[in-house]
């Protein structure tokens, strides 16, 4: 009995500490537009607490995430087999976000516990999400896929990125990167107190295809066959022009 109340008394704690801050968040922007020119952009995230009783006195830290549309991802490992590199063993990442950033105050095991990070989904790993497989390592899989998606600028950890004054205003920028995927990227900010989250936000930023970019990319869902000989004749046009220009050159 004593062990429940004590799980009891934690809940209501974690509860009413919830309750007491809460974050009021602004964005630089809320949609993101692609066009033939976009190369990346950034956003800045930036807000304050709302309390209802005086500061505890357990440090505030921040954590902000910025996670695009999920989608599956199919990791392939090569083998040399006769001398040709082949696809050997895959595993389907069931949940792999299309781009995924996190920032924090502090060091990210200084800030949020591995427990809350398994309820929370906080890091990079805990972001993407495998199923099971009959690959010898699956695991290395996953870990392949980050290293390969932090490399691009895909995914990214940024401890200390997070500036946060008096415990009550903060404010972070994130890269996005030039290569987005249409859809809702999801922004979430954590209040963290002793590695726990005591309150959590999350809002939207809009990405969409506008201009030339849309009408090709509409093009190519409503119509392949027609986008694939318009790409067709391009091809020819554009070898036909460099063979002309070349030879009035060569003249």
């Amino acid at each position: 009995m004593i062990r429940v109340a004590l799980i009891l008394m934690s809940t209501l704690w974690a509860t009413l500490a919830a309750a007491q801050e809460e974050v009021v968040l602004g964005l630089s922007q809320n949609r993101v537009q692609i066009n033939a020119r976009f190369d990346g952009s950034e956003i800045l995230i930036f807000g304050a607490v709302k309390r209802e009783t005086p500061i505890p006195e357990t440090p505030l830290e921040v954590i902000v995430t910025v996670a695009g549309p999920s989608t599956p991802v199919t990791v392939h490992r090569k083998d040399r087999v006769f001398g040709i590199w082949v696809n050997a063993e895959s595993v389907e990442i069931d949940r792999a976000p299309s781009f995924y950033a996190v920032a924090a105050s502090g060091p990210i095991t200084d800030v949020l516990s591995h427990t809350e990070d398994l309820r929370h989904s906080v890091t990079v790993p805990r972001a993407v999400r495998s199923v099971g497989s009959e690959a010898r390592d699956p695991v290395a899989f996953t870990v392949a896929l980050i290293r390969i998606r932090r490399d691009e600028g895909i995914y990214a950890t940024l401890p200390g990125a997070v500036e946060v004054d008096q415990q009550t205003l903060f404010d972070t920028s994130i890269a996005l990167p030039a290569n987005l995927i249409e859809g809702a990227y999801a922004v979430r900010v954590l209040l963290m107190r002793d590695k726990q989250v005591v309150s959590e936000f999350e809002t939207a930023i809009e990405v969409h295809k506008v201009g030339l970019e849309r009408w090709l990319y509409n093009l190519a869902q409503d119509h392949a066959l027609l986008y694939g000989l318009l790409s067709l004749v391009i091809a020819v046009a554009a070898g036909w022009l460099a063979s002309t220009v070349f030879r009035l050159l060569r003249g």
